[in-house]
Order: C-alpha cells, then sequence, then structure tokens
C-alpha cells in the first residue's frame, strides 16, 4: 500500500510539473483574462458577464501577443514581446515551485532556491514557446528566387 501511495505522488507530481511548463505561455492571458473579468464583475455585470469578458480578454491578449510576435522582424521588439509572456510565467513558477517545495523540503533556504529554479525554468519554458509562434522563414522574391533552380534543373535535364 505504501509503495502504491508513493507511485502515484510521484505521478502526481510530475504531471503538475508538465502541466506547469505546457501551461506557461498562457500565463500572461489568464491574468489579463482574470483582471479584466474581476473588473467587469465589480462594475456590476454578474458571474456570467464576467466570465464572458475574461474569456474575451484573455482570448484576444493571446491572439495580439502571438500575430505581433510573428509579423514583427525587429529582434529587439520580439524580445520585448517575448519578455511580457516570460515574466508572469516565471512568477507562476516560481509560486508553483514554492508551493510543491513546501510538501517536500523543510528548510526555508532550499524552498526558495528550488522556487527560483523553477521560476528561470518556467520562465524560459515559455520564451522557449514563444519562438515556436514564429512561421518559417518564406522567400518572397517569386518565381525566380532560389527555391526555384532546383525544379528548373530538373526539367532541363529531363
Amino acid at each position: 500500500m505504501l509503495v502504491i501511495g508513493l507511485v502515484l505522488s510521484v505521478a502526481g507530481i510530475g504531471f503538475l510539473c508538465w502541466l506547469l511548463f505546457t501551461l506557461a505561455v498562457y500565463a500572461l492571458p489568464f491574468f489579463a483574462g482574470l483582471t479584466a473579468g474581476l473588473a467587469a464583475f465589480h462594475s456590476g455585470s454578474g458571474v456570467i458577464g464576467a466570465l464572458v469578458v475574461g474569456v474575451l480578454a484573455g482570448g484576444a491578449t493571446l491572439a495580439i501577443g502571438q500575430i505581433a510576435f510573428a509579423t514583427v522582424r525587429t529582434p529587439l521588439i520580439r524580445a520585448a514581446i517575448a519578455l511580457l509572456f516570460a515574466v508572469p510565467a516565471a512568477v507562476a513558477g516560481y509560486h508553483a515551485t514554492f508551493g510543491l517545495a513546501h510538501i517536500g523540503v523543510p528548510s526555508e533556504g532550499w524552498r526558495e532556491a528550488f522556487a527560483i529554479v523553477g521560476a528561470v525554468l518556467v520562465g524560459g519554458t515559455a520564451w522557449a514557446r514563444m519562438s515556436l509562434f514564429v512561421p518559417p522563414y518564406v522567400d518572397r522574391r517569386g518565381a525566380g528566387g532560389p527555391a526555384s533552380f532546383p525544379l528548373a534543373g530538373a526539367t532541363r535535364d529531363g
């Protein structure tokens, strides 16, 4: 019985870590949606209205961030956009790792150390996942570009 409990505990913590790294990019849209939803709720829109406003604000934040990151070519602006998504993810990673460290680490110093390492790893993961939103480089020079050379050579030889 003890072995089953240990295995399930390790599997549960592993699942929470996987979930944290998978959802790291969505920390900024979640915070934006939560803020907009709470503002709508406190202005008197009700629960349903607040949920709709929160979902729309979070979705718009994610879509605008992805589109801006994919279309901007300047590395400095692209880094600033990625930083906007990575910093809230790092904060969420810090608090999640600190909470998980409370389970099994008795020393306060080691809990802080693990939380800082977790924040760096989750923030770095969010930064790397933002770079996945960039489409591959497409040559826009038209039919005379380098992409047409292998095909043109094959038709002349054949």
